[in-house]
Protein backbone atom coordinates (compact mmCIF):
# COMPACT_ATOMS: atom_id res chain seq x y z
CA UNK A 1 0.00 0.00 0.00
CA UNK A 2 3.02 2.24 -0.21
CA UNK A 3 3.09 3.03 3.50
CA UNK A 4 3.88 1.61 6.91
CA UNK A 5 1.22 -0.41 8.70
CA UNK A 6 0.90 -1.02 12.44
CA UNK A 7 -1.72 -3.09 14.21
CA UNK A 8 -2.46 -4.34 17.69
CA UNK A 9 -4.99 -6.85 19.02
CA UNK A 10 -5.88 -8.10 22.48
CA UNK A 11 -7.98 -10.99 23.74
CA UNK A 12 -8.52 -14.59 22.61
CA UNK A 13 -7.43 -15.13 19.03
CA UNK A 14 -5.23 -12.02 18.93
CA UNK A 15 -2.54 -13.74 16.85
CA UNK A 16 -5.05 -15.05 14.33
CA UNK A 17 -6.72 -11.64 14.25
CA UNK A 18 -3.49 -9.92 13.24
CA UNK A 19 -2.83 -12.49 10.54
CA UNK A 20 -6.33 -12.01 9.17
CA UNK A 21 -5.94 -8.23 9.22
CA UNK A 22 -2.69 -8.25 7.26
CA UNK A 23 -4.15 -10.73 4.77
CA UNK A 24 -6.93 -8.23 4.07
CA UNK A 25 -4.43 -5.39 3.65
CA UNK A 26 -2.38 -7.44 1.20
CA UNK A 27 -5.53 -8.24 -0.76
CA UNK A 28 -6.41 -4.55 -0.92
CA UNK A 29 -3.00 -3.84 -2.44
CA UNK A 30 -3.61 -6.44 -5.15
CA UNK A 31 -7.06 -5.06 -5.95
CA UNK A 32 -6.73 -1.28 -5.83
CA UNK A 33 -3.12 -0.30 -6.49
CA UNK A 34 -2.75 2.21 -9.34
CA UNK A 35 0.95 1.33 -9.47
CA UNK A 36 0.31 -2.38 -10.07
CA UNK A 37 -0.52 -2.98 -13.75
CA UNK A 38 -2.26 -6.24 -12.83
CA UNK A 39 -4.61 -4.86 -10.17
CA UNK A 40 -8.36 -4.78 -10.71
CA UNK A 41 -8.19 -1.00 -10.79
CA UNK A 42 -5.57 -1.07 -13.56
CA UNK A 43 -7.65 -3.53 -15.57
CA UNK A 44 -10.61 -1.16 -15.34
CA UNK A 45 -8.51 1.88 -16.27
CA UNK A 46 -7.09 -0.01 -19.24
CA UNK A 47 -10.47 -0.83 -20.75
CA UNK A 48 -12.49 2.37 -21.22
CA UNK A 49 -15.89 1.75 -22.76
CA UNK A 50 -15.92 -1.93 -21.83
CA UNK A 51 -17.62 -3.65 -18.89
CA UNK A 52 -14.98 -5.19 -16.61
CA UNK A 53 -15.87 -7.94 -14.14
CA UNK A 54 -14.79 -6.90 -10.63
CA UNK A 55 -14.85 -8.34 -7.13
CA UNK A 56 -17.64 -7.33 -4.73
CA UNK A 57 -15.16 -5.40 -2.56
CA UNK A 58 -14.00 -3.31 -5.51
CA UNK A 59 -17.55 -2.56 -6.57
CA UNK A 60 -18.51 -1.47 -3.05
CA UNK A 61 -15.48 0.81 -2.93
CA UNK A 62 -16.30 2.32 -6.32
CA UNK A 63 -19.89 2.95 -5.22
CA UNK A 64 -18.69 4.73 -2.10
CA UNK A 65 -16.18 6.80 -4.07
CA UNK A 66 -18.72 7.80 -6.72
CA UNK A 67 -21.35 8.70 -4.13
CA UNK A 68 -18.92 10.85 -2.15
CA UNK A 69 -17.73 12.55 -5.32
CA UNK A 70 -21.30 13.57 -6.07
CA UNK A 71 -22.17 14.54 -2.49
CA UNK A 72 -19.04 16.70 -2.13
CA UNK A 73 -19.53 18.46 -5.48
CA UNK A 74 -16.18 17.13 -6.63
CA UNK A 75 -14.11 18.11 -3.59
CA UNK A 76 -13.40 14.40 -3.41
CA UNK A 77 -12.58 13.24 -6.94
CA UNK A 78 -11.43 9.73 -7.86
CA UNK A 79 -11.24 10.51 -11.60
CA UNK A 80 -8.06 12.64 -11.43
CA UNK A 81 -5.64 9.81 -12.17
CA UNK A 82 -4.88 11.33 -15.56
CA UNK A 83 -3.86 14.63 -14.00
CA UNK A 84 -1.56 12.79 -11.60
CA UNK A 85 -0.02 10.79 -14.46
CA UNK A 86 0.60 14.05 -16.32
CA UNK A 87 2.25 15.45 -13.18
CA UNK A 88 4.53 12.43 -12.89
CA UNK A 89 2.99 11.37 -9.58
CA UNK A 90 1.50 8.12 -10.95
CA UNK A 91 2.73 5.73 -13.67
CA UNK A 92 1.11 5.13 -17.03
CA UNK A 93 0.89 1.42 -17.78
CA UNK A 94 -0.65 1.45 -21.25
CA UNK A 95 -0.79 3.63 -24.31
CA UNK A 96 -3.74 5.54 -25.63
CA UNK A 97 -5.16 8.97 -24.95
CA UNK A 98 -6.72 9.73 -21.58
CA UNK A 99 -8.48 12.63 -19.91
CA UNK A 100 -6.88 14.57 -17.09
CA UNK A 101 -10.05 14.21 -15.07
CA UNK A 102 -13.68 13.28 -15.49
CA UNK A 103 -16.91 13.20 -13.53
CA UNK A 104 -18.98 10.83 -11.45
CA UNK A 105 -21.10 9.98 -14.49
CA UNK A 106 -18.03 8.48 -16.16
CA UNK A 107 -18.28 5.55 -13.71
CA UNK A 108 -21.03 3.11 -14.62
CA UNK A 109 -21.61 0.29 -12.12
CA UNK A 110 -23.51 -2.94 -12.59
CA UNK A 111 -24.16 -5.88 -10.24
CA UNK A 112 -20.84 -7.57 -11.05
CA UNK A 113 -19.01 -5.13 -13.31
CA UNK A 114 -17.95 -1.55 -13.88
CA UNK A 115 -17.46 0.48 -17.04
CA UNK A 116 -15.71 3.78 -17.67
CA UNK A 117 -17.78 5.64 -20.22
CA UNK A 118 -14.81 7.85 -21.20
CA UNK A 119 -11.02 7.28 -21.02
CA UNK A 120 -10.60 8.58 -17.48
CA UNK A 121 -8.08 7.05 -15.09
CA UNK A 122 -9.49 6.31 -11.66
CA UNK A 123 -7.26 6.58 -8.62
CA UNK A 124 -8.56 5.25 -5.33
CA UNK A 125 -5.56 6.42 -3.32
CA UNK A 126 -7.72 8.95 -1.49
CA UNK A 127 -10.12 6.37 -0.08
CA UNK A 128 -8.80 2.82 -0.56
CA UNK A 129 -6.32 2.85 2.31
CA UNK A 130 -9.07 3.72 4.75
CA UNK A 131 -11.39 1.12 3.21
CA UNK A 132 -8.64 -1.49 3.58
CA UNK A 133 -8.30 -0.56 7.25
CA UNK A 134 -12.05 -1.09 7.71
CA UNK A 135 -11.89 -4.53 6.08
CA UNK A 136 -8.84 -5.48 8.14
CA UNK A 137 -10.50 -4.39 11.36
CA UNK A 138 -13.61 -6.42 10.49
CA UNK A 139 -11.38 -9.46 9.98
CA UNK A 140 -9.75 -8.85 13.37
CA UNK A 141 -13.10 -8.79 15.13
CA UNK A 142 -14.30 -11.90 13.31
CA UNK A 143 -11.17 -13.73 14.47
CA UNK A 144 -12.12 -13.20 18.10
CA UNK A 145 -9.94 -10.33 19.29
CA UNK A 146 -12.07 -8.23 21.63
CA UNK A 147 -10.22 -4.99 21.01
CA UNK A 148 -7.61 -3.66 18.66
CA UNK A 149 -6.43 -0.96 16.32
CA UNK A 150 -4.86 -0.49 12.89
CA UNK A 151 -2.76 2.39 11.61
CA UNK A 152 -2.03 2.42 7.87
CA UNK A 153 0.08 5.50 7.20
CA UNK A 154 -2.05 7.78 9.35
CA UNK A 155 -5.41 6.15 8.66
CA UNK A 156 -6.32 4.77 12.09
CA UNK A 157 -9.29 2.86 13.41
CA UNK A 158 -9.85 1.60 16.96
CA UNK A 159 -12.44 -0.79 18.39
CA UNK A 160 -13.27 -2.30 21.75
CA UNK A 161 -12.60 -0.68 25.12
CA UNK A 162 -9.40 1.00 23.95
CA UNK A 163 -8.52 4.67 24.21
CA UNK A 164 -5.67 5.13 21.75
CA UNK A 165 -3.63 8.33 22.30
CA UNK A 166 -3.34 10.29 19.06
CA UNK A 167 -1.03 13.00 17.82
CA UNK A 168 -0.13 14.40 14.43
CA UNK A 169 3.00 15.76 12.83
CA UNK A 170 2.68 19.35 11.67
CA UNK A 171 4.43 20.88 8.67
CA UNK A 172 7.19 22.23 10.92
CA UNK A 173 7.86 18.76 12.33
CA UNK A 174 6.27 19.41 15.71
CA UNK A 175 3.81 16.94 17.21
CA UNK A 176 0.34 18.07 18.29
CA UNK A 177 -1.57 15.91 20.79
CA UNK A 178 -5.13 15.18 19.69
CA UNK A 179 -6.49 13.33 22.70
CA UNK A 180 -7.71 9.71 22.64
CA UNK A 181 -9.55 7.87 19.88
CA UNK A 182 -12.29 5.42 20.93
CA UNK A 183 -14.40 3.19 18.66
CA UNK A 184 -13.85 5.47 15.70
CA UNK A 185 -11.51 6.25 12.83
CA UNK A 186 -9.20 9.15 12.15
CA UNK A 187 -7.24 10.09 9.03
CA UNK A 188 -4.73 12.80 8.24
CA UNK A 189 -3.60 14.15 4.86
CA UNK A 190 -1.12 16.84 3.96
CA UNK A 191 -1.59 19.34 1.14
CA UNK A 192 1.04 21.66 -0.24
CA UNK A 193 3.86 20.03 1.72
CA UNK A 194 7.19 21.75 1.24
CA UNK A 195 9.20 18.58 1.97
CA UNK A 196 9.99 16.83 -1.35
CA UNK A 197 10.30 13.52 0.51
CA UNK A 198 6.60 13.73 1.41
CA UNK A 199 4.92 15.26 -1.63
CA UNK A 200 1.21 15.98 -1.56
CA UNK A 201 -0.91 15.13 -4.55
CA UNK A 202 -4.40 16.32 -3.70
CA UNK A 203 -6.22 17.67 -6.75
CA UNK A 204 -8.82 20.37 -6.16
CA UNK A 205 -11.90 21.12 -8.27
CA UNK A 206 -11.32 23.17 -11.40
CA UNK A 207 -10.24 26.78 -10.75
CA UNK A 208 -9.30 26.03 -7.12
CA UNK A 209 -6.12 24.98 -5.37
CA UNK A 210 -5.90 22.67 -2.36
CA UNK A 211 -5.36 24.57 0.88
CA UNK A 212 -1.86 23.96 2.21
CA UNK A 213 -1.74 22.38 5.62
CA UNK A 214 -2.35 19.21 7.59
CA UNK A 215 -5.96 18.08 7.60
CA UNK A 216 -7.41 15.60 10.09
CA UNK A 217 -10.92 14.15 10.12
CA UNK A 218 -12.68 11.78 12.52
CA UNK A 219 -15.52 9.51 11.34
CA UNK A 220 -17.09 6.17 12.20
CA UNK A 221 -15.30 4.40 9.33
CA UNK A 222 -11.75 4.78 8.09
CA UNK A 223 -12.73 5.03 4.42
CA UNK A 224 -14.90 8.03 5.17
CA UNK A 225 -12.30 9.73 7.34
CA UNK A 226 -9.65 9.10 4.66
CA UNK A 227 -11.76 10.55 1.84
CA UNK A 228 -12.94 13.53 3.87
CA UNK A 229 -9.39 14.74 4.46
CA UNK A 230 -9.33 15.49 0.71
CA UNK A 231 -12.59 17.39 1.09
CA UNK A 232 -11.00 19.35 3.92
CA UNK A 233 -8.12 20.37 1.67
CA UNK A 234 -10.24 21.33 -1.33
CA UNK A 235 -13.51 22.73 0.07
CA UNK A 236 -14.34 26.43 0.15
CA UNK A 237 -12.85 27.52 3.51
CA UNK A 238 -16.05 29.04 4.84
CA UNK A 239 -17.93 25.82 4.09
CA UNK A 240 -15.24 23.31 5.09
CA UNK A 241 -16.33 22.20 8.56
CA UNK A 242 -20.04 22.19 7.73
CA UNK A 243 -19.52 20.20 4.53
CA UNK A 244 -17.43 17.58 6.32
CA UNK A 245 -20.07 17.29 9.03
CA UNK A 246 -22.81 16.89 6.43
CA UNK A 247 -20.79 14.08 4.84
CA UNK A 248 -20.46 12.17 8.09
CA UNK A 249 -17.20 13.37 9.58
CA UNK A 250 -15.78 15.94 11.97
CA UNK A 251 -12.88 18.23 11.20
CA UNK A 252 -10.26 18.13 13.95
CA UNK A 253 -8.95 21.59 14.75
CA UNK A 254 -6.30 21.04 17.44
CA UNK A 255 -6.11 24.61 18.61
CA UNK A 256 -9.88 24.75 19.13
CA UNK A 257 -10.91 21.30 20.24
CA UNK A 258 -9.30 17.93 20.88
CA UNK A 259 -10.78 14.49 20.52
CA UNK A 260 -12.84 13.37 23.48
Amino acid sequence: MGTYIEAGAQGPGAGAALEAAFAQLERAQRLWSFQDPDSELSRLNGAPGRAVSLSPSTLRLLRAARALMRASAGCFDCTVGGALVQAGALPRHAGGAFLARGGADDIELGPHWARLTRPVLLTLDGIAKGYAVDLALRAMRASGAGRGWINAGGDVRVYGDLALPMQRREDDGSMTPLGALRNAAMATSRAGAADPDFPAHIVAPVARQPAAGVWTVVARSAWRADALTKVAATAVPAQRAALIAALGGALVQPHKELLQ
